[in-house]
């Protein structure tokens, strides 16, 4: 029998001003990411300047929402969840949430796309994060 995931409590993240439209997107369903004008390189976490180049020409590009995991955690201890990092189609890894799967069937280089959970409780609801469940090929 695997590890069941549940759903947990996760953390409000601290919002700054230049991350708007990043969480603005993300209560949309979208990823954003950014994407230097100068280089083309994408990069996340998102930043005003490229850490490719240096250049502070950078734009939001709404990602995929794809990727593949590049390594991964299982915590057992309370209520089990997964962290990894995930590295996007556009190139960037993330560390986010590996969610709505068996954990113990969670590994290296699966697929998986973008689905948003909200943070916070339910009397106090923060914004919703990115995090990443494995695509079923039917």
């Amino acid at each position: 029998m695997g590890t069941t995931y549940q759903e947990r409590t996760m953390t409000i993240p601290e919002i700054h001003p230049e991350h708007k439209e990043y969480w603005e997107a993300a209560a949309e369903g979208k990823l954003l990411v950014k994407q230097c004008d100068s280089c083309g390189e994408f990069h996340y976490y998102p930043r005003v300047l490229c850490p490719h180049c240096m250049s502070d020409k950078t734009s939001w590009v709404e990602a995929k929402g794809t990727g593949s995991i590049y390594t991964f955690s299982v915590m057992r201890r309370g209520v089990p969840y997964a962290i990894a990092f995930v590295e996007l189609d556009e190139g960037p890894r993330m560390m986010t949430n590996i969610v709505e799967c068996d954990l113990d069937t969670v590994h290296i280089n699966q697929r998986v796309k973008v689905v948003f959970k909200q943070s916070g409780e339910q009397d106090n609801p923060g914004p919703y994060i990115p995090c990443f469940t494995p695509i079923v090929d039917l």
